[in-house]
């Protein structure tokens, strides 16, 4: 039997996609939100789960910097998934007998001028792949739908136009979680690695700064940053960081001792090997 990664979304999705090209073996599991992922892993009926984490033009992802601390799962690795829309409708349908567009919000917002091109009347789903679905149930050649390529496969819908998102470089990076073990040790991952963690600073002036600041003089460099409230507590504040190093590498190793001196709570999330994709675009 094919072990199991558990992901949100219908079949067809961006995370269905990322799930078979990151791990071809393993059979992906939809789920109706992020929380039953998280729970198909801490019950063991899943071993992994993809999860998107921001995107290189929505942002971050809603809710999940909540609920990832919450969720006692470990980040094990990572994943960046370009991301492509196909204009999708029912065999014999075509662009210009077609009246609506079904999709998700932010794929409706980053394929903005083929909508207006068109004149077409942008309408909201819930599910990128969803609407895809729901296109083929409706049978209206008047409904089109937004959504990933692997949706016109599931579905049988027609590929009326092919990757016209407004912007090709839009990415989204995902994270892989696993069950809590271990952190792995720097002679398990030789080369580049990522350290996911939160804190929370001190209620003193500068906290923030003075916490920061060992990550500078140590050459640490962080490529996320992120802050959210705790619960009603708007004296309370999180922060959700990445840095690319070990912990177990001595800048990292010091930068996380002068952070502790200026945090009441910090928690590593996961450290795991940095994606090739990092690499190629610093050198791009």
């Amino acid at each position: 039997m094919a072990s199991k990664i558990a992901y949100q979304g219908e079949p067809g999705a961006n995370s269905n996609i990322a799930c078979q090209q990151m791990f071809p073996d393993m059979e992906s599991v939809p789920c109706a939100s992020f929380e039953d992922a998280f729970e198909l892993v801490a019950s063991g009926e899943a071993e992994l789960a993809m999860i998107p984490i921001e995107n290189s033009i929505a942002g971050r992802v809603a809710d999940i910097h909540i609920l990832l601390p919450q969720s006692n799962l470990q980040i094990v690795g990572e994943f960046f998934l370009p991301i492509h829309f196909d204009l999708l409708g029912i065999p014999g349908s075509t662009i210009d007998g077609a009246t609506e567009v079904h999709s998700h919000i932010h794929a409706l917002g980053q394929c903005r001028k083929l909508i207006r091109e068109h004149g077409l009347k942008p309408v909201i789903a819930g599910d990128t792949a969803g609407s895809a679905r729901e296109v083929a149930e409706w049978n209206d050649p008047r409904k089109l739908s937004l959504a990933p390529p692997l949706a016109a496969q599931i579905y049988g819908l027609d590929v009326l136009a092919s990757r016209v998102e407004d912007d090709p470089s839009n990415t989204t990076r995902f994270v892989v979680l696993a069950r809590e073990t271990a952190l792995p040790a720097r002679e398990e991952l030789p080369g580049p690695a990522v350290t996911s963690f939160v804190f929370r600073v001190r209620n003193v002036p500068s906290a923030l700064y003075k916490a920061l600041g060992g990550f500078a003089t140590n050459g640490v460099n962080m490529t996320r940053l992120e802050s959210y409230m705790v619960g009603d507590e708007f004296a309370a504040t999180m922060f959700m960081a990445d840095v690319e190093a070990h912990p177990e590498d001595l800048p990292l190793k010091l930068a996380l001792e002068e952070l502790d001196f200026f945090t009441t709570e910090v928690r590593i999330l996961g450290v795991y090997p940095a994606a090739d994709y990092r690499a190629a675009a610093a050198t791009a």
